[in-house]
């Protein structure tokens, strides 16, 4: 239904992902582009056949009225919903052409978002324009000088634009569905960040070695001997058995 492109062929919301710049060729055969230029030229011809040859006056009143069984409220609600539709079909136009250029994923979301609401309503709009001018051209009597092509013209174009913009939130609905299916896989395709993170080259730590130190040199010669034990140096008494005697100092 959509074609893909931007870097890789990856796309989002049915538009190429940005930095992949604005083709011509390709916007121009994209379907949603080509029915949406349908349903712009089919409001072109509603609102124009009706505003030209819409409103006429019988020979017996100065008053020009719709040709539609004379209901002017039919003729002014085929012309306001043609208008807006082809304001909106320019808009919607320009707006499919800046998407590839949208960097953020909510902006597009949004957009498509707003192309599939209107399109849903004035798909609704069209079908109830169609039923109003069938309806009040079944009950025209007097069809005496008033221009019957321009009035089946009309019918037979919102007629058409019901199944354009029917076409048109079709596509808007599949994009929707496959920006939020993109948008989806791309969240869990990313790789969970690393839980230890090496140390960069200039900052990983050397290897340790170790200092072997010089035993420090001593002063003192080292033949210093303690002076030998004399017997003279402790005095000690013979104590007669069974008798104390106090210790000499």
């Amino acid at each position: 239904m959509e074609e893909t492109g931007g870097v890789g062929g990856a796309s989002a919301y049915g538009a190429s992902l940005a930095g992949g710049g604005f083709d011509f060729h390709k916007f121009a055969k994209q379907p949603h582009t080509i029915v949406r230029f349908l349903s712009w030229i089919f409001s072109i011809v509603v609102f124009s056949c009706i505003t030209a040859e819409g409103f006429v006056n019988k020979s017996h009143s100065p008053d020009a009225h719709c040709v539609f069984n004379q209901n002017d409220s039919a003729c002014h609600y085929a012309v306001g919903i043609g208008v807006i539709a082809f304001l909106a079909c320019f808009f919607f136009l320009l707006l499919d052409a800046y998407m590839p250029l949208m960097s953020n994923a909510k902006e597009r979301k949004y957009a498509v978002m707003a192309d599939l609401g209107f399109s849903v309503v004035w798909t609704f709009l069209w079908f109830v324009c169609f039923c109003l001018l069938t309806s009040q051209w079944s009950r025209t009597l007097d069809v005496k000088g008033i221009p019957q092509d321009a009035a089946r013209s009309a019918i037979a174009f919102s007629f058409f634009s019901i199944a354009t913009w029917g076409i048109l939130t079709y596509f808007a609905l599949g994009r929707y569905r496959r920006g939020v299916a993109d948008v989806t896989q791309s969240i869990y395709a990313e790789s969970p960040p690393e839980q230890h993170t090496p140390y960069p080259p200039t900052y990983a730590p050397s290897a340790y070695t170790p200092t072997t130190y010089s035993p420090y040199p001593s002063s003192a010669p080292d033949d210093f001997q303690q002076p030998p034990f004399t017997p003279s140096t402790i005095t000690t008494t013979t104590q007669p058995q069974g008798e104390y005697q106090p210790p000499n100092y």
